[in-house]
């Protein structure tokens, strides 16, 4: 087999690279260890940047976006018993879609194969060679028969357990990484909107993230210790947990529904350099991973096959290398960006177990004057719809 570019993972960054070359004319193939079932109903939040909007928007893959998802025009800030409006659209011009992951992979999923484009699901026994070589290739298994992949540039779009980082050697790569000492415990719920938008508590028993899905169902986080089990949390349990971190003296109460899907999620901030080695080059989580505090997961993986994509079109329409040769360097920039506003929105909102009496204090003191001082909140709402 042979293409110009093997893109090796199906989520986001993947399909979208794939997708960006595709309307540039470059040929791709996809790799991908999951069937299309399981990639298109792995349930995963997702707020999108404007940026973000605009891409999909303009690649001809954001219809259903538009038309399902929820516009959100500010988010709230809730301590001490208030909440606390950021108007994202006043202070920014901009706004943020709240429109889950997996909805994203289906409607790129339908956009490749609607052009043809080659999506192999269901793949094992990966392996990337070559890759300091200009004929880089991906050993794989499909339906049981071994297949070798050769390609000029191999995209490493597998996330943050895949095989593509570690096909950068030790030696060449330096990782930077933070582990969290607690984890968000999230619920999905039949139930309709508490709120028109995210709203993002803090209260001395931990943090709580009141999102939306659809008019339908919501999806619900509270941090909770990573080592816990859903076993331990009965639904009467989860939502007196609730109702505890979010009571207030305005009269507002959280709308219970039946809860369908509970889970743990651990938390880290984590980011990989170089992105590239050679002709392999790293993309979304295979690369870095932020906390969900920030929203920045998918809007990163979009920024970086946005810049990957441009280097390698100039590549093949100019014979330049220079945009490929300044990936790393200039993706960079933003994810270390985005890595300090999730680090900071995650420090800000949750509660640590080691605090000190006067940290905690300090830490109520930020969330003051963020809510009082438009500069402030105008530097968070610009981070939050990526306005840099």
């Amino acid at each position: 087999m042979r293409t110009q570019v093997a893109i090796i993972g199906a989520g986001p960054a993947g399909l979208l690279l794939s997708h960006l070359l595709h309307l540039k004319g470059i040929e791709s193939v996809v790799l991908e260890t999951r069937s299309r079932e399981e990639i298109e109903s792995t349930i995963r939040a997702g707020v999108l940047e404007q940026g973000t909007m605009d891409i999909l928007t303009e690649t001809g893959v954001g219809e259903r976006m538009k038309r399902e998802g929820a516009l959100h025009h500010g988010i709230e800030l809730a301590f001490g018993g208030r909440r606390h409006r950021i108007d994202l659209t006043e202070l920014t011009g901009q706004a943020i879609t709240v429109y889950a992951q997996h909805e994203v992979i289906k409607d790129l999923v339908a956009a490749r194969l609607a052009a043809q484009g080659q999506l192999l699901f269901s793949v094992s026994g990966t392996s990337i060679e070559g890759v300091e070589t200009d004929k880089p290739r991906v050993r794989f298994m499909h339906e049981g028969e071994q297949h070798t992949l050769e390609a000029d540039f191999i995209a490493g779009c597998d996330g943050f357990h895949g095989v593509s980082r570690p096909a950068i050697p030790d030696s060449k790569r330096q990782d930077y990484q933070r582990i969290y000492p607690f984890g968000w415990f999230g619920v999905l719920v039949e139930a309709p909107p508490s709120s028109d938008e995210l709203i993002y508590a803090q209260h001395e028993r931990g943090f709580v993230l009141v999102s939306t899905r659809s008019p339908t169902v919501q999806r619900l986080y509270f941090q909770c210790d990573p080592k816990d089990s859903v076993d331990n949390w009965s639904d009467d349990r989860i939502w007196n947990e609730f109702h505890t971190r979010l009571e207030n003296g305005d009269g507002w109460r959280l709308k219970e529904g039946k809860i369908f899907q509970k889970g743990i999620i651990g938390m880290r901030s984590f980011v990989s350099t170089p992105m590239q080695h050679g002709r392999l080059f790293l993309a979304g989580d295979a690369a870095h991973i932020v906390p969900p505090t920030g929203a920045k997961g998918l809007n990163l993986a979009v920024g970086d096959v946005k810049r990957l994509a441009q280097g390698i079109d100039d590549f093949y329409r100019s014979a330049s290398e220079a945009g490929l040769a300044s990936y790393t360097e200039q993706a960079l920039k933003r994810i270390w960006r985005a890595e300090y506003f999730s680090w900071w929105m995650t420090s800000m909102l949750h509660t640590f177990e080691d605090a000190s009496p006067f940290q905690r204090q300090i830490q109520r003191a930020e969330l003051e004057n963020v809510v009082n001082s438009r500069a402030l909140s105008t530097a968070l709402a610009e981070n939050y719809v990526g306005a840099f």
